[in-house]
């Protein structure tokens, strides 16, 4: 049984510490936990990670957050993955720092990388995993603000966020979407997320 997950970020090491590449931070986490490297391929830099038979093919967009579609269609064409094996990875400036959301389709939430995804999809029948980056900037900030970099203790409980969210992905191919989300839509007990 095989899996794309598309982690959705900006590409160059002037983001990769910033609120919009948790997508990025997310599958990086997961190569590194389990020995997998990134290969840079067409559309973006791909790992594979296998769990209990399943293989979760690792997508990190090149094409830049506005265009992640272009890269999540050609990869669910060319792995030939049924789009209920589709889970898409990306912040949240709806959602507290750190909460987390699952859900098996919906709209785009305002999030342009997701709407880019159901446009070239021409669907919006897959699943995405949301993380809150919370709202905490002025009138007209938000591009900064997304943009921006994580700060000491956000940076401090990004672990524990991408370790949740691993443990998400797993339980969505082994127990099922509707207990995976239980999971992740719940609060975690003594998380230490900022909230």
């Amino acid at each position: 049984m095989d899996y794309l997950v598309a982690g959705l970020g900006n590409i160059g090491a002037e983001y990769a510490s910033t609120r919009h590449n948790l997508g990025f931070m997310v599958l990086d986490a997961w190569a590194q936990a389990s020995g997998a490297v990134f290969m840079t391929e067409r559309y973006g830099d791909v790992a594979l990670v296998s769990f209990k038979g399943r293989r979760f093919h690792l997508l990190k967009p090149s094409t830049y957050m506005n265009l992640s579609g272009n890269a999540v269609r050609y990869w669910v064409n060319k792995l030939g993955i049924p789009l209920e094996n589709l889970i898409v990875v990306c912040d949240d400036l709806n959602l507290p720092f750190g909460t987390l959301r699952m859900r098996k389709c919906g709209s785009d939430g305002g999030h342009n990388g997701l709407k880019d995804i159901a446009e070239r999809l021409e669907t919006t029948q897959w699943a995405r995993i949301r993380i809150g980056i919370g709202n905490n900037f002025s009138r007209g900030g938000q591009v900064d603000y997304v943009i921006g970099n994580l700060s000491e203790e956000e940076m401090a409980v990004i672990p524990g966020i991408c370790e949740r969210v691993i443990q998400g992905l797993k339980d969505y191919s082994t127990i099922g979407p509707d207990r995976a989300m239980n999971f992740l839509n719940a609060k975690p007990k003594n998380s230490g997320e900022v909230v």
